[in-house]
């Protein structure tokens, strides 16, 4: 007859760290991060197993009309860089020993079959919110679908820990809408330059997204805001982070735009919270205010605001560090090692 195993609270996981061979406290903040992924995991040997990075990607309507520095086409050229291994991402994927694959959203464009490619298209793109509704509700509930069935495979192949990425010109736009529309922060404090726009871009930016707002009334429920202002690339990582709770995956959020799809999987089930590692603040004008919203400190601050899950990958070692110590080090006890007086 199998012991059930006890469940393994914070106050277990900290105390475990109290008896291991260090002053107490001395590991910052690796203690906590440990301590929490234990909680998750329900282990006192929490691990990192098989992780999947997914970069989301999908092209949006508005960078038609000058949201973006950069033009649309640059989608599906950078999920080809993504699929021939020169990107960020895709570095980081081989260095870090992680596997990545890249789910076309909604990209505007046909790709060959790819062993890293996922297709899960929702459409060319999204419609331009300035002219009406980025998308129909239907649209958004196929995303969540999709994005969930999508975890339900990683977790069934193996994996215990998710890094979510994205893809998409003019998604910056489009996730500072999102963001004001579920903070009610002002829109001015919520956009950036994304991809490097200068400072008159940055006024045509701001003044797009007013003109989008003045639209109609802001929408009320969390599916009405995506419909109206998402990206179909962060309609699939709101479904994939509410999946992961499901499934007691670990996440680790990347920048700005999948922080906003995290504040939005949490105003839709608040207990996401307990799945998701913030990994780092993104120099996108924003990410700062968006996380003191939250109540989040991230891990890292290095000045990254690339996306495409860079900043998770980065954070990567940290994390699998902490649990190392958190499951490696020698206890007080077995170690014969006096402890505080």
């Amino acid at each position: 007859m199998n012991t059930p195993q006890p469940t393994v609270t914070l106050d277990v996981a900290l105390a475990h760290l109290d008896q291991l061979t260090k002053p107490p406290g001395s590991l910052g903040r690796l203690e906590r991060l440990a301590a929490d992924i234990a909680v998750l995991q329900n282990t006192l040997a929490p691990s990192i197993t098989a992780p999947v990075a997914l970069v989301f990607a999908a092209d949006h309507g508005a960078a038609d009309s000058g949201v973006s520095a950069f033009p649309k086409a640059v989608t599906a050229q950078m999920v080809l860089n993504f699929l021939g291994g020169g990107a960020a991402i895709s570095v980081l994927a081989r260095s870090n020993d992680f596997t990545l694959k890249v789910v076309d959203a909604g990209v505007d464009a046909t790709f060959a079959p790819h062993p890293l490619l996922i297709d899960a298209k929702l459409g060319a793109g999204t419609a331009n919110y300035l002219h009406g509704p980025a998308m129909t509700p239907a649209r958004v509930e196929a995303g969540l679908v999709s994005a969930r069935r999508l975890v339900a495979d990683c977790a069934r192949a193996g994996s215990n820990t998710l890094l979510l990425g994205e893809m998409g010109i003019g998604n910056t736009a489009s996730a500072a809408l999102l963001m004001h529309g579920l903070t009610d922060l002002p829109l001015a404090v919520c956009v950036g330059r994304g991809t490097g726009l200068d400072d008159e871009g940055l006024a045509r930016k701001t003044g797009l997204l007013e003109q989008a707002l003045a639209r109609a009334p802001r929408p009320d429920t969390v599916p009405a805001l995506l419909a109206r202002f998402g990206g179909f690339e962060i309609v699939m990582l709101v479904g994939a982070l509410l999946a992961a709770r499901e499934h007691r995956l670990l996440v680790l959020v990347d920048g700005f735009t999948v922080s906003v799809a995290a504040a939005a999987a949490m105003a839709l089930d608040p207990s996401v919270r307990a799945s998701l590692v913030f990994t780092h603040r993104s120099a996108e004008r924003g990410h700062e205010a968006l996380l003191a919203h939250l109540g989040v400190t991230p891990l890292l601050d290095l000045g990254m605001r690339l996306g495409e899950g860079s900043g998770a990958a980065v954070a990567l070692p940290v994390v699998r560090a902490a649990l190392a110590l958190f499951g490696g080090m020698a206890t007080f006890a077995s170690a014969g090692v006096s402890g505080k007086i």
